[in-house]
């Protein structure tokens, strides 16, 4: 399907506009620790300023916005907009209605394939085990046929809206879109993580604006998107890790002082994208502020990044470890994605970006034995170790990506490589599914395999990484093999995480095919990005949601490409 272009007119004063249609061609993540802390002197501010800014948000009466309501269209049928829950303020209304960009949406018309069906049944399949026994709440427990709470915000339905309307789920969307009218309301005394409610929430809701043209849903990304911003005042404009969206107090983990320098510097598409919607500079200031900062900081490795920043002096902490795992991984990715979003414009991303990737290639990179897979390893202090963990297999989607948009070919042939490390790593486990972390040889032993796995590290939780860099190795390459790695992969969710009942479980043992060990419990990214990408990697289709028209959030969040107005 091709996506109508957007109208032009109205672009936001100083952000760019979303570029028209091209012709047609072929961490480890987990809820923080809750603390409660009694507000500095600049939370006070941001409470207060908090609290303003609501007041004048909310002021408009029902009648004004009653007045405003649209109309979308989803194959052909009329959807009329309820009631929205919230609304622009008045003085939103001469200085950024006027300038908000018109969202292109998506219609997909042609009807799926036989392995994007299958895609399709797994998303209804996950979806029955959460309406019937999690409706509402964060994640689903299968096993148990409950429920599990982090922020309590319906996060996997938040996460999974842009899924079942890329998938056409339309009854299962209609009954979400209820819930997100009726039900989610961020006044509510609860600390949530910055990185994670910002790629799951925030750019769930800013990516189903896009596609579906709803306002609804940018009332809500907007009211949330100024709930978070306490958090980014500290002493050194590093935000801490934790925000209360209903008190404003923010505050790092309890147990450390600092941040992790993945989550301050992976939220910056989505608040970018929150300005150039709104026309308020203040979100996009706030990340861009901690861009500056970070680029200028001492501590790095030829362009390698260490795993924490302290929040008041803004400075590296634990210096001397280099991954690109947990902690350090959508960094990088954010470095390339930010500057494909803003048009190509900004070099110093694309310059520390590129110097990265040097540094990986420099300090991190080996291959195994027997069969010369080309992986990521990490550096402690001088000291390599051949440990990679599966979050690491974003990086061969990225690099892709980059080439895709004019970097070095040696790109694409590292993201190939690597490509093929991934795979394997699903591959050579017992059941076909990729461990949490693995461990590559690289002395030649008789009898041993490439990957091992050592016993705390064999569970899978559903991740969607490794079919993530298929999608884009795919799309950029147009090489099917990589479509036919996916479907091995999905075959094996299918058979060792599916639970009969209603949803997907985590696995506590990929190397176990007889007794595989469910954890019970279906992470929110399984259907806001595991399964999302695997519909996409089946399409053959290089215009639905093309990558020279989107850039995807770490949560797999589709947000459009600026061109200049």
């Amino acid at each position: 399907p091709v996506l109508p272009a957007p109208h032009t007119a109205g672009a936001a004063q100083g952000f760019p506009e979303i570029p028209p249609q091209k012709p047609r061609k072929h961490s480890r993540r987990g809820p923080p620790s809750l603390q409660i802390r009694a507000p500095d002197k600049d939370v006070k501010d941001g409470i207060q300023d908090l609290a303003e800014q609501e007041r004048e948000e909310l002021s408009i009466t029902y009648r004004e916005e009653n007045m405003r309501r649209t109309v979308i269209s989803w194959r052909g049928a009329v959807i009329e907009h309820e009631l929205v829950t919230e609304s622009p303020s008045r003085r939103a209304d001469v200085h950024t209605q006027r300038l908000v960009p018109e969202a292109r949406t998506l219609k997909v018309s042609a009807p799926p394939n036989k392995r994007q069906k299958a895609v399709v049944d797994a998303f209804r399949h996950a979806w029955k085990g959460y309406r019937k026994y999690a409706w509402g709440h964060d994640e689903l427990r299968p096993l148990s046929k409950s429920f599990g709470e982090w922020f309590g915000l319906g996060l996997t339905l938040v996460d999974a809206l842009d899924t079942m309307w890329i998938l056409g789920l339309k009854k299962e969307f209609e009954e979400a879109r209820k819930w997100v009218l009726q039900k989610l309301q961020f006044q509510k005394d609860v600390d949530v993580n910055l990185f994670e409610s910002t790629i799951r929430i925030l750019g769930g809701l800013l990516s189903t604006y896009h596609l579906t043209g709803d306002s609804l849903f940018l009332e809500k990304a907007k009211d949330f998107g100024h709930r978070l911003m306490p958090a980014f005042r500290t002493p050194s404009k590093i935000p801490y890790s934790d925000v209360n969206i209903g008190t404003g107090n923010a505050h790092p983990p309890r147990w450390t002082s600092d941040s992790t320098v993945a989550e301050v510097t992976s939220i910056q598409l989505e608040f970018r994208e929150l300005s150039r919607l709104t026309g308020n500079e203040k979100f996009q200031e706030a990340v861009a502020e901690v861009t500056r900062r970070v680029h200028s900081l001492s501590g790095k490795k030829d362009g390698l990044v260490p795993m924490f920043i302290n929040t008041h002096s803004g400075h590296f902490t634990h210096l001397g470890v280099y991954t690109l795992g947990a902690r350090a991984d959508s960094y990088y990715e954010y470095l390339l994605k930010q500057w494909i979003q803003g048009g190509k414009k900004e070099t110093q991303l694309l310059e520390d970006y590129v110097e990265a990737i040097e540094g990986v290639k420099k300090h991190l990179l080996h291959s195994s034995e027997p069969s010369k897979l080309t992986f990521v390893g990490e550096l402690a202090h001088g000291r390599f170790s051949a440990k990679m963990d599966h979050l690491v297999c974003f990086l061969p989607g990225t690099l892709a990506l980059g080439a895709h948009h004019g970097l070095p070919a040696e790109h694409m042939d590292l993201a190939k490589a690597l490509m093929e490390t991934c795979y394997q790593m699903n591959r050579q486990m017992k059941t076909g599914l990729s461990p949490e972390i693995a461990h590559f040889n690289v002395v030649p032993q008789e009898g041993h395999q490439d990957v091992e796995v050592k016993p705390a590290d064999r569970h899978n939780l559903l991740r969607p990484e490794t079919v993530e860099s298929l999608f884009y190795l795919h799309r950029c390459t147009g090489d099917s093999k990589y479509q036919d790695w996916g479907w091995e992969i999905l075959q094996s969710f299918n058979t060792y995480t599916r639970v009969p009942t209603g949803g997907y479980s985590s696995i506590n043992n990929v190397q176990d095919p007889q007794n595989p060990g469910p954890r019970d419990k279906m992470e929110s990214f399984f259907l806001g990005e595991t399964l999302k990408y695997l519909y996409l990697l089946f399409s053959d289709d290089a215009d639905l949601l093309s990558v020279d028209a989107y850039v995807f959030n770490t949560e797999a969040h589709p947000l459009p490409i600026w061109t200049p107005s």
